[in-house]
């Protein structure tokens, strides 16, 4: 592993641990184990630092081809908030620590925000997909919307409380309201 992915390494175990703010870069550099200098060599400020890390959260595309189940909208939209929930289960401390700091770091709200449109693009292609002239004139694009809010607080808030999914129960609804 490389000096540089053990600093980012180390900065997003001690951010989600404290907090961006609260964690000096020479704690960062301790935690990696080079000197601070390379900390600041390869991350110019400390905002550098919590901007690369924005870059290595997974991001949600999902082949909508892989998802689609012809003429069954629920089961299509099911196997694509399964593909979704299993990108961001892959870096849980990561996704923490960006939920966290999205209200004080534009960089991290920008980046949380874009990867909402995405999902809300992913779902109106899968939907289309799955639904074909069924949801011809239907409001696809609020119905995605809508399913991409559920997502994203399934991702931000949900996955912290006791188990209580309602997921299945809001795909059900929306793609019955879909045909």
């Amino acid at each position: 592993m490389t000096a540089r992915e053990r600093i980012l390494d180390a900065a997003e175990e001690l951010f989600a641990e404290s907090g961006f703010d609260a964690t000096p870069t020479s704690r960062v550099a301790e935690r990696a184990g080079v000197p601070k200098g390379l900390v600041h060599y390869y991350f110019r400020r400390k905002p550098d630092l919590l901007a690369a890390l924005v870059d290595r959260l997974p991001d949600g595309t999902v082949d909508a081809r892989r998802v689609v189940v012809a003429g069954d909208i629920a089961a299509s939209l099911r196997g694509l908030v399964a593909a979704l929930d299993a990108r961001l289960t892959s870096s849980p401390l990561l996704s923490h620590l960006l939920w966290r700091e999205a209200d004080t770091h534009t960089a991290v709200r920008d980046a949380l925000h874009a990867r909402y449109r995405a999902v809300v693009d992913l779902i109106r292609e899968v939907i289309l997909a799955a639904g074909g002239p069924a949801v011809a004139g239907k409001d696809v694009d609020s119905a995605s919307a809508l399913l991409a809010l559920a997502v994203s607080y399934r991702h931000s808030v949900a996955r912290h409380a006791p188990e209580d999914d309602r997921m299945d129960q809001e795909l059900t609804f929306v793609a019955a309201a879909l045909q």
